[in-house]
């Protein structure tokens, strides 16, 4: 039985292997096509990425240690019907000693030009499915209206006493990926 998480809801993940799986439907008659971009940045313990490929995005699908893989970019929202729209598969196994929080944002691709921002979207999650059954575990669904918000920090999972753990977050921002890439790592960006 899947639990439905609330904002600010911590819980023990108790899996190894998994995908965390993001949703969303564009509101009809907002003129452009949203293009949503899931992305995730594997942090240490000062808070910073330590290396520039443990950002994953559709331009770097995978983390140097292998234990994360992003699904790709999927520019309208369209992939599935209902279904999730990019994944990004985690197994915990992997994961770089250093990196101590998987974080999990979502951002709106070119919202200040479009003038787009999640008040337009509906039916936003993340959810974690365990790979081993393909039954979904826990999901938390963005229920707050973020009218003026154009990037969501969705979830995070996090080390804790020798443990991961899972923290729907649900925080909003009226920022771009150029925002979190400037807090979360410190080295200069190729582009």
């Amino acid at each position: 039985m899947a639990i439905n998480l609330v904002k600010g809801q911590k819980i023990d993940i108790g899996l190894t292997n998994m995908s965390v799986g993001l949703g969303w439907t564009p509101n009809e008659g907002t003129g452009f096509a949203f293009d949503l971009d899931a992305s995730a940045f594997m942090i240490d313990q000062n808070k910073l990425i330590p290396e520039e490929k443990y950002f994953i995005f559709y331009g770097n699908t995978d983390s140097p240690d292998l234990a994360l893989h992003h699904s790709g970019d999927d520019p309208t929202g369209g992939n599935s019907d209902g279904g999730d729209d990019e994944t990004i598969v985690v197994d915990l196994s992997k994961v770089d000693p250093r990196v101590q929080e998987i974080l999990f944002v979502v951002t709106i691709y070119d919202s200040s030009p479009r003038r787009q921002n999640f008040g337009q979207v509906r039916d936003s999650y993340i959810r974690i499915v365990d790979n081993a059954t393909g039954l979904e575990v826990a999901k938390y669904e963005l229920g707050e209206d973020f009218s003026i918000e154009t990037a969501v920090e969705f979830g995070r999972l996090y080390r804790k006493d020798g443990k991961w753990k899972f923290e729907a977050s649900g925080i909003g921002y009226k920022e771009d990926l150029a925002f979190f890439l400037a807090k979360y790592y410190k080295g200069q960006i190729i582009k």
